[in-house]
């Protein structure tokens, strides 16, 4: 599933007890910040999150695909977040806990179709 920044507004507004305007207005001014501050070179920090920081990646020589001809390629500056070891591990526990129910969840599954068989088998040599 995924959640959208309407999603995140409708959530934050109901926790906060602000309109949806209000709180758009908040996301909308976060991510906006967060892009200014990228562009300008700073680097983001946001304890127990995670941080937003931006990569150069070297000049280098590309191929097209198409011709093979070789397509030289300008220094470029590329966006990145590292999570946090906090969020990673709530990220970490979370689904394991997922998975070890759907584990259990199959689990179950499976005896409830052996008992059926076995009380079906039981009634047919009956």
């Amino acid at each position: 599933m995924n959640v959208t920044k309407a999603d995140i507004v409708d959530k934050i507004a109901t926790q906060t007890g602000l309109t949806k305007f209000e709180t758009k207005a908040v996301v909308d001014g976060f991510l906006l910040s967060v892009i200014e501050s990228l562009s300008e070179g700073k680097r983001i920090e946001l304890r127990g999150f995670g941080v937003f920081s931006v990569k150069s990646r070297k000049p280098r020589m590309a191929r097209n695909p198409r011709t093979g001809d070789p397509v030289p390629l300008e220094e470029r500056f590329i966006p990145t977040f590292k999570v946090s070891s906090e969020f990673m591990e709530r990220v970490r526990t979370q689904h394991a806990g997922d998975a070890n129910g759907q584990v259990e969840h199959q689990q179950d599954q499976r005896d409830q179709l052996s008992a059926t068989a076995d009380s079906t088998t039981s009634s047919a040599l009956e």
